[in-house]
């Protein structure tokens, strides 16, 4: 089984400015599975949105490393992000991004958790957060494989 990055979100991304961006980069990624899944959102319900994350996750995967963005998650550079990544990539069959609702994660969510990682000390509206991470794993990409892209 080929390794996969999941990120999921919560809602849909509509601007089409963004939404080209995004798919800019994600085209890059043509040496990584990886998809993004946009839930319905519950209307900043985070108990509701939480769980549809974790059901999703579940029903979607039995071996499945889960990682949440979050503001309090551990900060990296892009290369020791990319270190992290690949080291977690080579033990994990699928790993599993989630971007939170505006209310954030659940404690449930929070407790199925493997890891937590914040993007920023700097607060970024979702769709933003989701380019910007959609950015830093291509990124953690070109580092692994020693393209100049980050320099």
């Amino acid at each position: 089984m080929s390794q996969k990055f999941h990120l999921i979100v919560l809602g849909k991304l509509k601007d089409s400015h963004l939404l080209a961006i995004e798919e800019e980069y994600k085209k890059r990624l043509k040496n990584i599975d990886f998809k993004i899944h946009e839930l319905k959102s519950s209307a900043e319900d985070k108990q509701k949105e939480s769980k549809k994350a974790l059901d999703f996750i579940l029903e979607k995967s039995s071996s499945r490393f889960i990682v949440l963005l979050d503001e309090k998650g551990m900060t990296f550079t892009s290369k020791k992000f990319s270190s992290w990544l690949f080291e977690e990539q080579s033990h994990q069959k699928e790993i599993f991004f989630v971007i939170g609702g505006a209310e954030g994660h659940s404690e449930e969510l929070k407790n199925k958790a493997d890891a937590c990682l914040c993007l920023s000390a700097l607060t970024f509206p979702h769709k933003l957060a989701r380019i910007i991470f959609v950015e830093q794993l291509y990124r953690a990409m070109t580092i692994h494989i020693g393209h100049p892209y980050h320099n």
